[in-house]
């Protein structure tokens, strides 16, 4: 099964992680008034004096030359977000193959989390690539026979743990899909925290693909915001289903979030997935870790523990302590099993990973009975 990624919180959890001020998860304690005057002196900072107009110039400009830069493609295209950017960019692969059909994890945030809408707007037809825990290699889609538009990879696979193929398996799958005439889309949502597993530079990995997405607002800190990056024919493509998408705004304050969040978050995020590696190796058996070795910030934990019992203890942990371990665990498919995901964000590396493994530790597995 795949991972919530909505928190169903307690109200008492809701109120005691609001009150914290130390955070091993990500989150952004920032009150609305905080953001937006960061964002003016972000504006000063970074010389930014005038406005884009409909998503060209200003912000938006510098913010797709930046991303271009990084990914190593030849163009790129702020959307307002990610939905829209991935409808866009199945679409126009769609419309140059000929083909509606597009093989993704059944894990993938297409299918999970967007109520069916690329399929109801854009007319497109999922085959599964992967089933379960599982990344897509060239194996997976050489079992999916006849004519596809497009493969989708989510760098990483966020419900099934957050994991991500090798870098061999993705140059195999990229030459398969290549032979095929297929696509390669990457969905690149937490792509900057993948960087480190792959080790290589993140042009070596979008060069494999034909197009890839990024978010500006995960492991960046921004409002919200994507980008679509590609050839330069594509994304002129996508540029015209934004527009037909209601994506083209008028004004995009989000552009300066996000060069903000390039300079300020992205050279810190190695340092979260080494922290979040440490932290997994420090935690006694009692909980489980998936993957073992996290490949990115985020991982899975898993505990032969009632969920409710967890949470009342973690509540008790930040009202005592005001440090927020984690979100709150739910059971794991009716199993009697508690889980939860958690998400290293840039506080914890103020705090010591073996200290917080041990308190975890305490929260999770509690005193023993009597």
């Amino acid at each position: 099964m795949g991972l919530i990624a909505t928190y169903h919180e307690s109200p008492a959890f809701r109120q005691a992680f609001a009150r914290c001020t130390a955070f091993v998860v990500r989150h952004d304690g920032r009150s609305p008034r905080q953001v937006y005057a960061d964002l003016a002196g972000d504006c000063e900072r970074l010389g930014i004096e005038h406005w884009d107009v409909m998503a060209e110039g200003g912000a938006v400009t510098r913010l797709e030359d930046a991303v271009r830069g990084l990914l190593g493609t030849e163009a790129a295209a702020v959307f307002p977000s990610g939905v829209m950017a991935q409808q866009a960019a199945l679409r126009v692969h769609a419309d140059d193959t000929g083909s509606r059909r597009v093989a993704v994890p059944d894990l993938s945030h297409l299918l999970v989390h967007e109520e069916d809408g690329p399929r109801i707007l854009q007319g497109l037809r999922f085959e599964h690539l992967t089933t379960g825990w599982e990344t897509p290699t060239a194996r997976h889609l050489d079992a999916i026979p006849g004519r596809l538009a497009a493969a989708v990879v989510e760098l990483p696979l966020r419900d099934g743990g957050s994991i991500l193929p090798s870098y061999a398996d993705l140059e195999r799958l990229a030459a398969a899909c290549r032979g095929r005439g297929v696509r390669l889309h990457l969905d690149g949502a937490r792509i900057w925290e993948s960087q480190a597993w792959f080790g290589r530079p993140l042009a070596d990995v979008v060069a494999l693909a034909d197009s890839v997405y990024v978010s500006l607002y995960k492991g960046l800190g921004g409002l919200s915001g994507a980008v679509l990056a590609g050839r330069a024919d594509f994304v002129a493509q996508a540029r015209l289903w934004r527009r037909r998408l209601g994506g083209t705004l008028y004004r995009t304050t989000d552009a300066v979030a996000g060069l903000a969040g390039l300079e300020r978050m992205l050279p810190r995020i190695p340092d979260t997935v080494r922290w979040a590696r440490a932290l997994a190796a420090a935690l006694p058996p009692e909980v489980r870790v998936f993957p073992a070795v996290p490949h990115t910030s985020s991982f899975v934990l898993f505990a032969d523990r009632d969920p409710s019992s967890v949470n009342a203890r973690l509540v008790a942990h930040m009202a005592a302590t005001g440090t927020a371990l984690t979100r709150s665990w739910r059971s794991y498919d009716g199993s009697g099993v508690a889980m939860t995901e958690l998400t290293v964000g840039v506080g914890a590396l103020a705090l010591d990973p073996h200290e917080v493994a041990r308190a975890i530790a305490a929260a999770v597995v509690g005193p023993p009975p009597s």
